[in-house]
């Protein structure tokens, strides 16, 4: 279970004080697949930065499997993200001079996961995006569809509390865009529990649940009966 409380994150600009987030709750269940959807400057990226443990909010609670990160170290925050959150990302941020296997060992490699190990999941998550036949080629070698792919096989590797995607389609045509989405569907119907965060509301509507943000605060909440679709 994920869920804030109140969570306000603030910025001193001049003499004045922005608030990026203002008095956000959410709760979020185990297994759910929302979208974060509200346009540039609407605090949904100060959301995912809380949400994934890159930041700390300056009022309330967040709590990620029912530990309320509130007042955690810096070291104590990585500790969390490396064990409990995948990112995707719209750049896709793999490592060029490593083929698809060893980008996505990478976050086991962290966890300081034996060899033999590290390697079995690493093939296993790339098996689940589709890729096994793609794993010993690096980035340059693949599609921007085939990237992302490695990218979020890297994402679930250590088998993850939350998967973050942040514009996960935005580098991407509308084809491969689709079937981006159609993977994150196939995730959510195996059991993970995902947040993407978009301006783009056709991205929004593969989520079975979506949450509008604007001006820091959430403005709107649908629930998609039936579950979402691309």
């Amino acid at each position: 279970m994920i869920e804030l409380k109140d969570v306000t994150k603030r910025y001193v600009i001049g003499d004045s004080e922005v608030y990026a987030l203002d008095g956000v709750s959410l709760r979020i269940a185990d297994g759910d697949f929302l979208a974060v959807i509200g346009p540039s400057g609407s605090g949904k990226s100060t959301l995912m930065n809380i949400m994934g443990c890159l930041d700390l909010p300056d009022g309330g609670e967040y709590l990620l499997d029912g530990l309320n990160i509130l007042g955690y170290s810096q070291l104590q925050l990585a500790h969390i993200r490396s064990r409990k959150v995948g990112f995707v990302f719209q750049g896709f941020n793999l490592i060029s001079k490593l083929n698809a296997l060893e980008n996505v060992e990478l976050p086991l490699i962290y966890q300081n996961v034996g060899g033999g190990q590290r390697r079995a999941q690493a093939m296993e998550a790339l098996a689940r995006v589709g890729l096994s036949d793609r794993m010993r080629h690096r980035p340059t070698e693949l599609s921007g569809g085939q990237q992302q792919r490695v990218a979020i096989a890297r994402a679930i590797v250590a088998n993850p509390s939350l998967i973050l995607a942040d514009e996960p389609t935005g580098n991407l045509d509308s084809k491969m865009g689709n079937e981006i989405l159609g993977l994150f569907q196939k995730l959510h119907d195996e059991g993970s529990t995902i947040v993407i965060i978009t301006h783009d509301a056709h991205v929004a509507q593969a989520a079975s649940r979506r949450v509008h943000i604007m001006d820091g605060k959430l403005a709107e909440e649908e629930i998609l009966v039936g579950g979402g679709g691309v």
